[in-house]
């Protein structure tokens, strides 16, 4: 017998530091920060989810949920068939922009709970809501994770403290690694020098300070960043918007 429902939905609350550990879903899940930041592993990718922002996480797709800050979690899982149904949903975990339509959508779908495929209106409303899911902004707020235990021990180390001012050298004694093999890991195992690869993990973890209240000047510094300037500069030109751009976050309801 076929599953009626085309949608279900979940809305909780988590304190800050609450891990969700590595898990699946049959279902296709869409999860919203209402409020909060999420961070979300997914095999080799990490991804960051600031307020009012979403990841869409395919069916099958294991992953794992840090929260930072209390967070404000609307989730809808969505059945394989309305996925698979004519919609360019991703077919790998992303973050998603929430345009206000969007967010208007989740947040009623959510205080609906379910939406049957017999039921023709909400049938119509899983619709509407694919649609918007289908063309909404992509957002490049993931960075890969290394494998080799070397380069694991480093990426944990600056995950712990992105503004640690450890030189290469000193990363890769520690690691014990030569400097040269450290880079070469990185490069091979993420695809990303390994500059390129903290400065990326310094702007993601300012973004997440920014989605916690964190004025730009104060995540600039908490990311390691001499100025308000140069931190601004850096996020523009990595992320393509300005860190303004993930401080003001929407309130759940």
């Amino acid at each position: 017998m076929a599953d009626p429902f085309l949608i279900r939905s979940l809305a909780l609350t988590f304190s800050d530091g609450h891990r969700l550990h590595a898990h699946r879903h049959d279902w296709g899940q869409l999860l919203y920060a209402a409020r909060g930041v999420m961070r979300v592993t997914a095999g080799d990718v990490v991804w960051l989810v600031p307020p009012a922002q979403a990841v869409w996480l395919p069916a099958g797709a294991g992953h794992a949920v840090d929260m930072r800050g209390a967070v404000a979690m609307r989730t809808l899982y969505i059945a394989p068939t309305l996925a698979a149904d004519g919609h360019a949903l991703p077919t790998a975990c992303q973050v998603l922009g929430v345009a206000p339509l969007l967010r208007e959508l989740i947040l009623h779908v959510v205080s609906v709970g379910m939406l049957r495929a017999d039921q023709p209106d909400q049938a119509r409303l899983a619709g509407v809501l694919m649609d918007r899911l289908a063309v909404a902004e992509r957002l490049p707020l993931s960075l890969p994770w290394p494998r080799d235990r070397r380069a694991i021990a480093v990426a944990e180390r600056l995950r712990i403290d992105p503004a640690d001012e450890a030189d290469l050298d000193a990363l890769a004694a520690a690691a014990g690694a030569s400097a040269r093999t450290l880079q070469r890991l990185f490069k091979e195992e993420t695809g990303q020098r390994f500059g390129e690869w903290r400065q990326r993990l310094r702007l993601l973890h300012a973004a997440s300070l920014l989605g916690s209240g964190l004025s730009v000047t104060q995540a600039g510094l908490e990311a390691g960043y001499d100025s308000t300037s140069a931190f601004v500069s850096a996020f523009r030109r990595r992320l393509g918007v300005t860190p303004a751009r993930y401080r003001a976050p929407i309130s759940a309801s």
